[in-house]
């Protein structure tokens, strides 16, 4: 046995004979990334189906034959994001129990009984059950799937791979969008019942995490998860050691929960990403994805709402898309300062539109203005406030509070995204649409100053320098 073999185990040499120097394999990485981030698919498709329900659920009331409110109907669209709060702390728990692979796909069972109840629903109560009960599964994915992501890929692509759930999540949304303009709402939530399906037939023959084994003392499991993610190739031992260590040093190093969460870094992490959940949220940006056909009625564009939704769907997709090519180059703070400044226009404008519209002046000179607001809109929301605010939560905490912070900042996005899609019905008839998205404006100019005073720059910092600068 030579001395490159010395300590290491006979299987180990039987597993893994691959030439130290051999680079590992992306494509494998870049396959099982994809097949988690499936699961965002089925995601997307949940948050788009209000979309294709119409004006105040008009086509579930033509097709179903059940009388809905306006208020119903908001309770329709925001009951997901109700779900999805209440899984965003119980996932966190579960993927730790049996692990991120099983964890999510067993979020296949809440997706297929939630489709099932709005597919067969004769009551308004089988539709509110059944889009809480799918929602469950979108919280889980949202937390589940970057964590797959991060802990099965190397360093050098761990942040594209991490950047396609956001991706597929838009591409959800669209294809959503884009079915609904050609099937009626029953045949959409049969399709959309068939894509949890779709991902668990590929997703099944992925790995577990090798992070997830190592936490349970399973080395041999984790030595065969890096063989299956790297390629027979590659000599896995060092890349297995080093994260041994790291788990290692994180036991001996970790000092008790309650002393780190009163820390003044940690006190100064969940001020800076709650204030990004907050304005992420509170600018409107899911009135404008649940309802945007709705704002295109009123608006009296020339285009069909339906039309009108694809587009904006399409931006969405090609805008996450480019965010993911610089982001690291251009940096957090001034992707999500631009962000903030054009939301607030944007939404400043449709405010301004719907004002006199709804006073009875003549707007037809400027029918293009609503879609190219919330086309605008999209686009610079999909290069900061939509992924950057989740991206700054794994980079800002300490990894002692990392877990419960995620899950807690997940927890308020998702209450937040409830808030305002179930009171935006609310909110527009007591003050009516102008006013409305004026608010928007507001909070999204406030949110510009938070990012300028309160927000730092992360980018190319390690997150021991950056641990630091909070502590300052």
């Amino acid at each position: 046995m030579n001395e490159k073999s010395v300590g290491i185990s006979q299987q180990t040499l039987v597993s893994n004979t691959g030439d130290e120097n051999a680079p590992a394999k992306k494509l494998p990485q870049y396959i099982a990334s994809l097949s988690s981030t499936l699961g965002a698919l089925a995601v997307g498709m949940v948050l788009g189906w209000t979309n294709s329900a119409g004006d105040n659920g008009a086509e579930i009331q033509a097709l179903y034959g059940i009388q809905i409110s306006g208020s119903e109907f908001t309770w329709m669209g925001s009951l997901a994001t109700l779900g999805a709060g209440v899984m965003c702390i119980l996932i966190g728990i579960l993927a730790d129990f049996i692990g991120r692979k099983y964890a999510m796909l067993l979020m296949v069972v809440p997706f297929t009984i939630g489709w099932l109840l709005i597919i067969f629903a004769n009551s308004v109560l089988m539709f509110y059950i059944g889009r809480f009960i799918s929602g469950l599964s979108a919280g889980a994915f949202c937390v589940a799937a970057p964590m797959y992501s991060a802990e099965t890929a190397e360093n050098e692509i761990r942040g594209s791979l991490g950047s396609y759930f956001q991706l597929l999540l838009t591409v959800g949304i669209l294809l959503s969008y884009i079915l609904g303009s050609f099937v009626n709402i029953r045949e959409l939530s049969i399709i959309s019942a068939v894509v949890p399906f779709i991902f668990f037939a590929i997703f099944m023959f992925m790995p577990e995490t090798p992070i997830y084994y190592l936490q349970k003392g399973n080395e041999d499991a984790a030595r065969k998860s890096l063989i299956k993610l790297r390629g027979n190739q590659y000599n896995v031992e060092n890349e297995l050691q080093k994260q041994k260590e790291d788990l290692e040093n994180n036991a001996r190093m970790k000092t008790s929960f309650l002393v780190s969460l009163k820390s003044r870094s940690t006190v100064k992490s969940f001020i800076i990403s709650y204030g990004l959940m907050f304005f992420q949220q509170l600018g409107g940006v899911n009135v404008v994805i649940f309802y945007v056909s709705t704002i295109f009625a009123k608006s009296g564009s020339d285009l069909s709402p339906s039309e009108s939704s694809i587009i904006v769907g399409a931006i969405q997709v090609i805008a996450v898309f480019l965010s993911t090519l610089v982001v690291d180059r251009l940096g957090r703070k001034i992707l999500l300062l631009l962000s903030a400044i054009f939301m607030c226009l944007t939404t400043f404008a449709l405010g301004i539109y719907f004002y006199l519209q709804n006073n009875g002046e003549d707007v037809s000179a400027v029918s293009w203005l609503p879609l190219v607001a919330v086309c605008i809109f999209i686009t610079v929301f999909s290069f900061g406030f939509g992924p950057i605010p989740w991206m700054m939560v794994g980079e800002l905490f300490s990894p002692e509070v990392k877990g419960v912070a995620a899950s807690s900042a997940g927890l308020l996005n998702w209450v937040l995204a409830f808030i305002v899609t179930k009171f935006y019905g609310d909110l527009k008839d007591a003050i009516s649409e102008g006013p409305t998205f004026l608010l928007f404006a507001l909070i999204s100019a406030i949110g510009s100053f938070f990012v300028y005073f309160i927000v730092p720059e992360t980018k190319g910092k390690s997150l021991i320098d950056i641990q630091r600068e909070l502590s300052n």
